[in-house]
């Protein structure tokens, strides 16, 4: 099987910009969970919304866009990006790598890139990672404040996208040389 790399990743922190250039990077498929998520509202005739709103009642929801997560790894040479990649995937991944930053710095990024006030980001930031927690633990038995099960803790706070997609260059590419000779 081809390599597996799981991003995971506070929502602004940057995880879907760097599991994309990684991707890019390495000729790896990149696959959103949130894509995931919203082709399952295609399929079930619904809208985006909705299907969030089901999936608060409903935890199946979750499961199938985890489970479709989970197939998409064992296919292998992917990057798995979502908030749940690296916990939901770490029995099939190689590389598990989380991105993180401040709370105020990732609700300043947020607001910017949905043009939205800074405390709208920020209290819906709060309310969305509470939320995820509560599901997660739910559902799961995961503890989203436990990053133990990961490789790589990136804080995109005061690092550089330049020297963030390096370091990254680098770990990858001796973790795949690692697996070639060792």
């Amino acid at each position: 099987m081809g390599l597996v790399i799981a991003i995971s990743g506070k929502p602004g922190a940057g995880k879907t910009t760097y599991a994309k250039e990684v991707a890019r990077l390495f000729n790896l498929r990149y696959v959103s969970s949130g894509s995931l998520f919203r082709q399952l509202a295609i399929e079930r005739g619904v809208s985006l919304v909705e299907l969030h709103k089901l999936a608060e009642k409903d935890f199946g929801i979750d499961r199938i866009v985890d489970g479709r997560a989970v197939e998409e790894a064992k296919k292998g040479d992917v990057v798995v990006e979502g908030h749940l990649a690296g916990w939901v995937l770490r029995d099939f991944s190689d590389l598990r790598i989380f991105f993180t930053a401040p709370l105020e710095v990732r609700a300043m990024r947020v607001a910017a890139r949905d043009g939205v006030p800074y405390e709208e980001a920020l209290r819906e930031l709060e309310l969305r990672e509470e939320s995820n927690k509560l599901r997660a633990r739910l559902l799961y038995g995961f503890d989203l404040d436990d990053l133990s099960i990961f490789d790589v803790v990136f804080n995109t706070n005061r690092l550089s996208k330049e020297v963030i997609t390096e370091t990254l260059k680098t770990l990858i590419s001796k973790f795949i040389e690692s697996r070639t000779t060792g």
